[in-house]
Parts: C-alpha cells; structure tokens; sequence
C-alpha cells in the first residue's frame, strides 16, 4: 500500500515518531532550536542586517505546523530564506519541527543555559557515553539534558549539558555534513570510489584514518559514499596561517576567469571577487557540478528548493555567479540574498562574508582559501 506524505506523517505520529524526525522526512528545510549551541559566526551574521526591511505587518515570531519548510515560512511572510535562518542561528541543512517557535524580525536571543549547568564541548572522537563517564552520569541522563535519542548523532564543536537543569528545548539538532565533490581542495592526493569501498577500507589502503577522511571531505559516520565520487586521502598543502593552496585545472580556471568576469561587470570591488572565487572552491571545487549534498548544484552548490532557482538555472553558471552576488541585478531578486545585499560585508572579516550568503554548517573553510583566492584573482582576472 503506498501512502501520500500527509497519510506517511499521520501513521508516524500513531506509532509514536518523533516530531523531529517526520521533519526530517518531510520537509525540505527545518531549524534548530533557540538553545542550539551557534557558532560564534553566526552570532556576527545575525548582527549583520540584510539590506531588506521585515514589512510592518509580519509578526515578530511564527510557531511552526505540520508540513511547514523555512522557505515556505519565508516566502508567505515577504521574507528572504537566509534572513529567517540567520536570524534563528540556522544553517540550510537544519531540522524544524512542529510546535517550534521562529524569529521573523532578528530579535530573539538564544535562551541560555542555566548557570548551574555544566556543558562538554564535543571533539573528534567523542562518543555519548565516554561524555557520561567523563562527567560520573549516564548516557540517558546526557540524552535526556539534551533532548536527544540514542540514534542521535553528535558532532565536534556541539555544546552538551552534562549537568545541572535539562535544557528548555531540544538541543541543537546536528547538521548533516554535505557529500564530498568530485574535486575537494586541488593538490591534495584523492581516490575514486568504485562500488565495494567503504571509508574504512578506503584509510587502510592510503594509512590514514577515517576520522581524517571525515575532516579533509565535509562527511560524518552518517556519509554516503558512491561510486565515481573522488574523495580526498590526504591534507590538502597548508601554507602559513593555515591557508590552503591549488594550482587550477583549466576547467576550474575557465570557471575563475568567469566569476572575475561577471563580477567586475557588477562592479563587485577585488575583495568582493575574491570571496566569490574562495567560496566556489569551497562548495564545488570550482566546478559546475549537477550534484551535491541534497538538491545543491552548481559552481556555489545552491538549492532549488530554497529559493536559488530551477535546477538548470542554478547549473547555468552565468546566472548562479549573479544570484552569489546579488545586489540591483539578481536573478532571483528578493527571493535570496547575495552578497551585495548585506549591509557592510566589505568590513566583515573574509570568511563571515562569505558565510552571510551561503549559511554553511562549515564557515570557517571560506577563509582558508582567502591568500589563494587574491592570487587567482591577480593570475585570471
């Protein structure tokens, strides 16, 4: 018997699913709630307004029903996709659920948590329960202060109560980390899978390990890997500062020429080129790729299902350079934010730039690519 999504969602309830989880199933985008532990980024970001003005009649905050997506919310109130999700500390990759309380004006703060509670910042290699003995608790005890469940997955720089009072709402939700492309960092050593490899495997042959493999590729445990997907195997060069280096293909340098073209037709200044140039080789490699994490496509991995356009818009690599930056000539108009659009991104430092547009779940990799991206700009513009 086949059931339509509505009828899916009534049998999970009766069988006592989570809210959180149908959403996961259901909808297309979703939110983390107001105590999710938000990187100091966004913290900037949502201190950063959009050249936009909330119209008078949309209300301050909207509880979220059944079936609801941020774009949707968005949409029906007169509002950008990344403003609501940069107002709630969200990322495009976030969860929301039924009964979820959102911001729509950037006013509310992140509850905080109660100062008798005492909170483990999670790293590499942390498990639930090493957290639990670490603290002398119990991993139910961790689950429950966190409103989480054993098939939750936790990920390094979440914030966990291990004490003290349970949080107010549930904890942040983590996000999922999107698929490698086919082109990670350039100069790094990479494998093409081919069908039969696993990420374990795939360490042993190169004698590294997989929580490695998870760093240099954007993955989790919970990555899929398939075959024909090109997965970096060591660490890309690192120049001093922690920057990272590549000589470009002449794809990804065509790719480059284009950006710098299209942006000094905008009149978009060098800095403003080089966030574009840095940001492409983050999402894609600086490659026009008709995959990604989801539904993401294209040069800066933008999503048709949050407002960026018809999947061969997106891939129309003109069009997509346009919709990064913004400003009187986007493609897309008010439907999405480019760069351009944020007030003052000229002063903000490189990589919370950058992060203004694209809202990732990785916002510190856009500033690695900052020394090289000048000197792409310098060598293809």
């Amino acid at each position: 018997m086949r059931l339509n999504t509505a009828a899916r969602r009534t049998r999970y309830l009766q069988i006592g699913m989570p809210a959180a989880v149908i959403g996961t199933l259901t909808g297309s985008m979703a939110v983390v709630p107001a105590t999710a532990d938000v990187a100091p980024v966004h913290s900037e970001i949502r201190s950063t307004p959009a050249l936009r003005v909330v119209p008078a009649s949309v209300p301050t905050a909207y509880v979220v029903q059944p079936g609801d997506t941020i774009s949707a919310i968005a949409e029906r109130h007169g509002l950008r996709t990344a403003d609501v999700l940069a107002w709630n500390g969200l990322t495009w990759r976030s969860v929301i659920y039924p009964g979820q309380t959102l911001s729509l004006a950037g006013t509310s703060a992140p509850a905080t948590v109660p100062a008798a509670a005492q909170t483990h910042v999670v790293v590499a290699g942390d498990t639930v329960y090493g957290i639990a003995q670490k603290y002398g608790t119990s991993v139910d005890a961790v689950l429950a202060a966190n409103a989480l469940t054993r098939a939750s997955v936790i990920y390094p720089g979440q914030s966990l109560l291990v004490s003290g009072a349970a949080a107010a709402a549930p904890a942040v939700a983590p996000a999922t980390a999107p698929a490698a492309v086919t082109t990670s960092a350039a100069g790094a050593q990479t494998h093409a899978v081919v069908a039969g490899d696993t990420l374990f495997g795939i360490a042993q042959k190169y004698g590294t390990t997989t929580a490695s493999l998870y760093a240099w590729n954007a993955m989790t445990a919970q990555s899929i890997i398939y075959p024909g997907q090109s997965i970096v195997v060591s660490a890309p060069p690192v120049q001093p500062g922690g920057q990272l280096s590549a000589t470009l293909d002449a794809e990804q340098a065509a790719n480059a020429a284009l950006i710098i073209t299209i942006g000094r037709q905008l009149g978009v200044s060098d800095r403003g080129l080089a966030i574009a140039l840095a940001t492409a080789m983050v999402e894609s490699g600086l490659r026009n790729l008709d995959h990604g994490d989801r539904d993401s496509l294209g040069l800066f991995q933008q999503r048709p299902s949050t407002g960026w356009g018809a999947a061969e818009q997106i891939l129309d690599a003109d069009r997509s350079t346009r919709a990064f930056f913004g400003g009187q000539n986007d493609p897309n108009g008010q439907i999405t934010r480019g760069l351009l659009d944020v007030a003052g991104w000229e002063s903000l430092p490189f990589t919370v730039a950058a992060q203004t547009v694209q809202i990732s779940a990785y916002p510190d990799k856009y500033g690695q690519w900052e020394t090289q991206a000048y000197q792409w700009l310098a060598l293809h513009g």
